[in-house]
Parts: structure tokens; C-alpha cells; sequence
């Protein structure tokens, strides 16, 4: 799972590096996840999302990439969401 921030949204894909293929995707600017909740509750709603895709698609453990950033604030939330929903990494 590859995770990318920026000021305003949050990104998360499931990626299959030998295929080179994204095989989930899930972010903040899905319509599922209210525009109107705060950042740190959009990454939890896309941690969901990004675990409830990869459960369609039969996939349990995956690497979380977290692309250089801290291991803080947004990007612990999404990943403790996506733990939580049934991803194991």
C-alpha cells in the first residue's frame, strides 16, 4: 500500500510491484467520504475504504509504504483504520 498527502487529501492504492498494476485505490475526494469531516477523520474513512477494497480482491497482507513521511498524525490514522478493517502489514 502506497499512501500520498498532500495539503488537502489523502491517497492510498494497493500496488502489485511485480505486475506494476494499481489493483485498489481509495482517497479523500471519493464521495463516500464526507468533504466536510475533518482531515484527520477523511484518512480514517480512507484507511476503511482501502481495506474494504482489498478484501474484494482477496488481498490480507501488503507493505506499507508510507513515502517518506512520518509515521504521524494522518498517515497513522489511515494506517491503525486500515489494520483495524483487516489488513495486516
Amino acid at each position: 500500500m502506497s499512501i500520498f498527502r498532500s495539503n488537502k487529501n489523502i491517497y492510498a492504492q494497493l500496488i502489485d510491484d511485480v505486475a506494476g498494476v494499481t489493483l485498489a485505490s481509495a482517497s479523500s475526494l471519493d464521495k463516500s467520504v464526507s468533504s466536510d469531516a475533518t482531515k484527520v477523520e477523511q484518512a480514517e474513512a480512507v484507511g476503511k475504504l482501502i481495506a474494504e477494497a482489498g478484501k474484494k480482491k482477496n488481498i490480507t497482507s501488503i507493505v506499507f509504504d508510507r513515502s517518506g513521511y512520518l509515521y504521524h498524525g494522518r498517515i497513522q490514522v489511515l494506517a491503525d483504520a486500515a489494520r483495524e478493517n483487516g489488513l495486516e502489514f
